[in-house]
């Protein structure tokens, strides 16, 4: 089973430079993309709909932000959007396909990044963090039903100084605070879930987004797929695609050994 991840900032710019083209001969049976940037109802263009995949779509109420699909290669039995948060619900953060005995999810993150460090908005961090705590307790609750998760998206987090081209340089803002990795760290061991990238690449210099767009410099690996412990095994191959730019972050492909469609 091959699942793709990618963060388009927009779906629209992505596919004018090239990702449906691209993303269609990867014979992905899950693409999940975040950050569309655009409502469903505007998405006529049958190059938004490839053949042989069912598209699911959860939409900001906001129009023009944020907002993630599911492109499935079979045919869920549900499909669910939202966690259930109500300060974060509206804003096109979550979509989730259930199948039989696993899930697939597809999240954005709130982001609270700033363009420089004078620009670091506690606000917005202290949002984020929210967030984050009532995901960790969603999280918590879930992995006690007889169910797999394999949850793709941009977290925006980068767990270690091996996620980062520059940690020095980076040190000290939204991605890399002590609590952010903390966070992850404490869902990759009190919480029992799995990086799926990392167990089967330890490369330092693996990155999947470039904030100045420059992928010479200043790389972040931010984009995750994260999985149920019990999938660990399954995990066959991972890669970051960067041969063709779509956005500033690359998507990430990663196979398992779990067959889920004929």
């Amino acid at each position: 089973m091959r699942i793709i991840s990618f963060c388009a900032d927009s779906i629209r710019s992505a596919a004018k430079r090239g990702f449906f083209d691209w993303v269609i001969e990867q014979d992905a049976d899950f693409i999940c993309i975040q950050n569309l940037g655009a409502q469903e109802y505007d998405l006529q263009e049958p190059v938004f709909f490839p053949e042989g995949y069912n598209a699911y779509f959860f939409d900001a109420a906001e129009k023009n932000t944020n907002g993630v699909a599911i492109y499935c290669r079979g045919m869920p039995k549900a499909i669910m959007t939202g966690l259930g948060f109500a300060d974060f619900d509206m804003e096109g953060r979550y979509i989730q396909a259930d199948f039989d005995r696993i899930s697939i999810g597809c999240l954005l993150a709130p982001s609270a990044h700033p363009q420089s460090r004078e620009g670091q908005d506690a606000e917005q961090q202290t949002r984020k963090n929210r967030f984050f705590e009532q995901y960790q307790a969603h999280l918590n609750k879930v992995r006690n039903k007889r169910r797999e998760f394999f949850i793709c998206g941009n977290w925006n987090i980068a767990r270690n100084d091996d996620d980062l081209q520059d940690p020095e340089r980076n040190r000290g803002i939204s991605g890399t605070l002590p609590e952010e990795q903390q966070w992850m760290d404490t869902l990759l061991t009190d919480l029992n879930y799995v990086d799926a990238f990392r167990e089967v690449n330890g490369d330092p210099d693996e990155f999947t987004w470039w904030p100045d767009e420059d992928r010479t410099d200043n790389g972040w690996r931010v984009d995750h797929q994260i999985i149920s412990a019990s999938l660990r095994s399954k995990v066959e191959y991972g890669a970051i695609y960067k041969n063709q730019v779509f956005a500033q972050h690359a998507p990430l492909i990663m196979d398992y050994d779990y067959e889920l469609f004929p």
